[in-house]
């Protein structure tokens, strides 16, 4: 039995670090090259873990290396991959990226196997939601078995989180059953409809999705924090300063420690400020889950 699920994606990482950008047509040398586990579910799976939270994933992988080192290193976190399917022709997701001195990207993610789960997994593994306390998701597999999976958790009491990346339209059957949307400025636009480049715009966002019946918003504004919103309550949280190499992965451990949080019955603002800790730590490594912090470090961190 575990407190927090997880269904979303696995994704192999494959980081080229250039000087430059190549131009159409042009060869250019690289300076590094790593292979880092990823893919939103992943890094959520794996935040969790590290953290300290009893965790299970669903999710597809390839039957490949890149598969099998995915579900092994997430087990050695001390994640339950037990239901994380190996899909047999596909291969498992990837995302090939460039990173140049200036710390630009350009990013191709190839989903393979990630597109292969579909609502039958999620019905094959009721009994995990059953047994769960906390249902999370993200926008990297199907939409459709993403609404089924939180609507299904919702049913059965569970306290469900939905972090909208990539940032999609959401139905207002699947609005209506989040207890917790955690979206970035971005994605709040593209929810909900209305411009987003304040706080005070994004307030209005929040609002219109909650009188969808969206429970709770938590937008993350990078160096400017977060901003909690609900019906009848709202709060900026103040970021952590730190010294950011890389902001990979930030926004999954961000919801990550709130699911963590929640699971440990946490009030709403400790949590957010546990979050608030371990996402200032994840930016000061490269990498997805190769820059996730352990428990230890979140709590031996003081911050600015």
């Amino acid at each position: 039995m575990s407190e927090i699920l997880v269904l979303g994606s696995l994704n192999m990482d494959l980081v080229a670090n250039v000087k430059k950008m190549p131009r159409i047509g042009e060869t250019i040398v690289g300076d590094q090259f790593s292979q880092i586990p990823g893919g939103k579910g992943g890094n959520q799976v794996c935040a969790m873990a590290r953290l300290g939270a009893s965790v299970s994933m669903i999710g597809c992988v390839g039957e490949d290396d890149f598969g099998k080192v995915l579900k092994a290193s997430l087990k050695n976190d001390g994640a339950d991959v037990s239901s994380v399917k190996s899909v047999d022709g596909v291969s498992t997701g990837i995302a090939m990226i460039m990173v140049d001195e200036r710390a630009d990207n350009s990013i191709v993610v190839i989903p393979g196997a990630n597109y292969s789960v579909d609502q039958r997994l999620i019905d094959e593994n009721e009994k995990l939601i059953d047994d769960c306390k906390i249902a999370v998701s993200q926008l990297e597999v199907p939409l459709e078995v993403v609404e089924h999976f939180i609507v299904n958790s919702k049913k059965r009491g569970k306290y469900t989180i939905l972090n909208p990346a990539p940032a999609k339209h959401l139905s207002d059957e699947l609005i209506k059953h989040i207890d917790l949307l955690t979206p970035n400025e971005t994605e709040l636009e593209t929810i909900s409809g209305c411009k987003v480049s304040t706080i005070e715009e994004a307030k209005i966002a929040a609002k219109v999705l909650i009188d969808k019946g969206l429970k709770e918003v938590l937008v993350t504004l990078g160096e400017a924090g977060s901003l909690y919103i609900n019906k009848d309550r709202i709060k900026h949280f103040p970021t952590f300063k730190v010294k950011a190499i890389d902001t990979t992965a930030a926004g999954d451990s961000f919801t990550a420690a709130i699911a963590v949080g929640k699971s440990e019955d946490m009030k709403l603002d400790d949590a957010i400020v546990f979050a608030s800790k371990v996402g200032a730590l994840t930016v000061t490594k490269k990498g997805a889950q190769s820059s996730l912090p352990s428990r230890e470090e979140v709590n031996n961190f003081r911050g600015e």
